[in-house]
C-alpha cells in the first residue's frame, strides 16, 4: 500500500518538495479524551471507525489553546471534538460556505451546505468557544492569527458550480493569510483516480490529490507530510462516495505556512 500511495503522490510531491509520509502518529491524551467525551452523540461515534478522529487530529497537531478555523463543518462532527481539545484558552471558527445554487431535494448527510450553527454544540452540551458563520465562497473570510485551518471531505466541492466554482488560488491565499507564521493547513478528502484532476468533483465527489497539492503550495504553503491512515486500497475510485458508507479511499495532507 505504501508503494501505491508513493506513486499517487510522486509527481505532485516532486514539484512541491519532499514531504514525510506518516501512517500513524502518537495520540496525545487531550485528543483521546476529546474523542472519548461522553457528550459526543452516538451518531458521531458510529462514524469513528471510518473517520479515525484520534489519528487524523494527532497528525494535524491540534492542541489546547489553539485558534482553529474549520471550513465547511457540515453537522459538526469535528467541531464537537475541536472545541474540547482547544478548551477555554482556544477558539473554533466554524465557517460554512453558502451554495451559489441549490440542487433540488434535501442534502445528503454531512454535505457542506448544512447549517454551520448545528456545529456549535458538543453533543447535548453547548461549546462556548465556537463561533459559527457562513458566506459565499467568493466572499469567504477567516480571522487572522489562526494556528490551524482544517477542511475535511469537502475541498472537492469548491470546484463545483453549486458553490460558485471560486478561484482556488484566491481561496487558498485567504487561508494562508489567516494563519500565523508556522500555522498548519489540513486538507482531507475523497481520492479520485490518478490523473483525473477535477473531473469527478461533481459526479463522484472525489478529487485527485495531485491537483490539490500544487494548488495549495502555489500560494506559499509547504507540503510537510501526508498520511495513509484513511487510505482504502480496495476502493476502485469509480463509485460516488455516498455509496461506500464512509469507506472511500481518502488522502490526508498537511501543509505549513513558512515561519519566515
Amino acid at each position: 500500500m505504501l508503494m501505491r500511495v508513493g506513486i499517487l503522490f510522486a509527481c505532485a510531491a516532486g514539484a512541491a518538495g519532499a514531504a514525510a509520509a506518516a501512517s500513524s502518529v502518537a495520540v496525545p491524551a487531550y485528543i483521546a479524551a476529546a474523542v472519548a467525551d461522553a457528550s459526543r452523540p452516538d451518531s458521531d461515534r458510529q462514524r469513528d471507525v471510518n473517520r479515525k478522529p484520534e489519528q487524523v487530529l494527532a497528525f494535524a497537531g491540534v492542541k489546547p489553546g489553539d485558534q482553529v478555523g474549520e471550513l465547511i463543518p457540515g453537522r459538526g462532527y469535528f467541531t464537537k471534538i475541536f472545541c474540547k481539545i482547544v478548551g477555554d484558552r482556544g477558539h473554533v471558527y466554524a465557517v460554512g460556505v453558502t451554495p451559489a445554487a441549490r440542487a433540488g431535494g434535501p442534502p445528503p448527510p454531512d454535505m457542506p451546505n448544512a447549517p454551520p450553527s448545528n456545529a456549535s454544540t458538543g453533543g447535548g452540551t453547548p461549546c462556548t468557544n465556537v463561533t459559527s458563520s457562513s458566506a459565499p465562497a467568493a466572499e469567504f473570510k477567516l480571522p487572522a492569527g489562526l494556528d490551524l485551518v482544517w477542511t475535511s471531505e469537502n475541498y472537492h466541492d469548491l470546484n463545483n458550480a453549486m458553490f460558485g466554482a471560486p478561484d482556488m488560488t484566491v481561496f487558498n491565499k485567504t487561508i494562508y493569510d489567516a494563519l500565523k507564521p508556522g500555522g498548519v493547513y489540513i486538507v482531507e478528502d475523497h481520492a479520485a483516480a490518478a490523473g483525473s484532476g477535477t473531473r469527478d468533483t461533481n459526479t463522484l465527489h472525489r478529487i485527485d490529490p495531485a491537483v490539490v497539492i500544487p494548488a495549495v503550495t502555489g500560494v506559499g504553503f509547504k507540503l510537510e507530510a501526508r498520511s495513509d491512515v484513511l487510505a482504502n486500497p480496495e476502493d476502485t475510485h469509480t463509485d460516488a462516495v455516498f455509496k461506500l458508507n464512509g469507506k472511500s479511499d481518502k488522502f490526508l495532507l498537511k501543509f505549513r505556512k513558512p515561519s519566515k
